[in-house]
């Protein structure tokens, strides 16, 4: 069984790699898109392009227009077995980037990088979804699994619109698969991820003239002051808490005791338990100073993406996949959130698919191009698996 496999994982590679021309020139027109979160008109060409690939696939396809952000596109094969089970691809074609990065951030394919914005973060990784799936049909591969695409144009900015949808097929698919790049330049796929929330303290207090009524007034950053020392103090490294005061504003002049003021939180956990308790921890902030009043808003956002035995039962089963491959993976967490952290919730989950590099929201962004090939055989590898479902004894436990 075990050299059979071999020999199924040398072919797809094979395959693979006599078409990465094919890979690269589709990669750098991804990149061509400009397509920032906040564009919704953006969003058109690149999604118009990717659907087109899909339908070439032979798969039904949907666009779900947002409202505020470009939608999403999901996909599914036209011919497909009902009652048959569901595996999840999950890509965004958002990227960070403003439109006209491209006139001071270009392009640039060399022997052994591609740069360019969101190339790493990630292109690569929808590059990738596409391929695979060409290779399984070139090969003439039979699936246990159905595989059902959604790419949507709101990753960056939290999927406000499309997290709707991502809950709904993940709670029908036996495992979801998030194009996301790895971690680091040896490329660890992210078995968990931080939670992440947004929180803003509001400080109400009373005017007065700073330099003949002082004492009447209740200045309301002197009070916000003692709020970010009490929210700096519930950072708890070891359990993986970070608490961070990002933005403060406040006041209207110098000579004015300031009678409002407000900051922006941004709180990162490992698991739910400690999402419920720093949420209470900073609903239960009490004033400091008298004749001000606090007022606290927001909360948990995106849920943290834990290591369940589901997801590890996947990261197992990646790793026997890349060592096919002649990949020796490591598993890793990784501090910010993607949709990985949603389908955690309902299903299996893997992420950190995509090719490895470097430079996420950075200049220096890049992929491996060498890279672009043996992750998307690894991709396929797992396309093509069993359900991890009832498989401890192959799997592990």
């Amino acid at each position: 069984m075990m050299a059979m496999t071999k020999h199924m994982a040398d072919d797809v590679l094979e395959h693979l790699d006599t078409n990465r021309e094919e890979m690269h020139w589709f990669l750098k027109n991804l990149v061509s898109f400009e397509s920032p979160s906040k564009s919704p008109e953006s969003q058109i060409a690149i999604l118009d392009f990717l659907q087109e690939e899909l339908k070439e696939l032979d798969f039904y396809t949907l666009r779900i227009p947002g409202k505020r952000t470009g939608g999403y596109l999901y996909a599914r094969p036209r011919a497909r077995e009902k009652g048959k089970p569901l595996q999840l691809l999950i890509g965004h074609c958002d990227t960070v980037w403003e439109i006209n990065t491209l006139s001071k951030m270009p392009i640039r394919k060399g022997k052994k990088k591609m740069k360019g914005p969101g190339v790493y973060d990630m292109k690569a990784g929808l590059t990738q979804l596409i391929f695979a799936l060409k290779a399984i049909r070139d090969k003439g591969l039979a699936m246990s699994l159905t595989p059902i695409v959604l790419i949507n144009s709101d990753e960056e900015i939290g999927s406000v619109e499309s997290r709707s949808a991502i809950e709904r097929l993940a709670k029908i698919s036996d495992r979801a698969y998030i194009m996301e790049p790895p971690l680091g330049l040896t490329g660890k796929l992210k078995t968990a991820r931080k939670g992440l929330g947004r929180f803003t303290i509001k400080v109400k207090g009373r005017a007065a003239h700073a330099g003949l009524d002082i004492q009447k007034g209740a200045n309301a950053i002197v009070e916000l002051s003692h709020q970010v020392q009490k929210l700096y103090a519930m950072n708890n490294l070891k359990k993986g808490i970070t608490v961070n005061v990002g933005m403060i504003q406040g006041g209207v002049s110098p000579n004015v005791v300031a009678a409002e003021s407000s900051a922006v939180v941004d709180v990162r956990v490992l698991d739910q338990r400690s999402g419920q308790s720093i949420t209470k921890s900073i609903y239960s902030l009490k004033p400091t100073l008298a004749d001000v009043e606090l007022i606290v808003e927001g909360g948990m956002g995106r849920p943290p993406m834990e290591r369940t035995k589901e997801n590890q039962m996947l990261w197992k089963l990646a790793k026997s996949k890349g060592a096919l491959l002649g990949l020796n993976l490591e598993q890793a967490t990784a501090g910010g959130a993607s949709d990985g952290n949603t389908t955690s919730l309902y299903t299996a989950t893997l992420d950190g698919l995509g090719t490895t590099g470097d430079g996420a929201h950075a200049e220096h962004e890049f992929v491996f191009l060498n890279e672009l090939p043996t992750r998307t055989a690894l991709l396929t590898l797992l396309i093509l698996a069993e359900s991890v479902k009832g498989k401890k004894a192959e799997y592990g436990s």
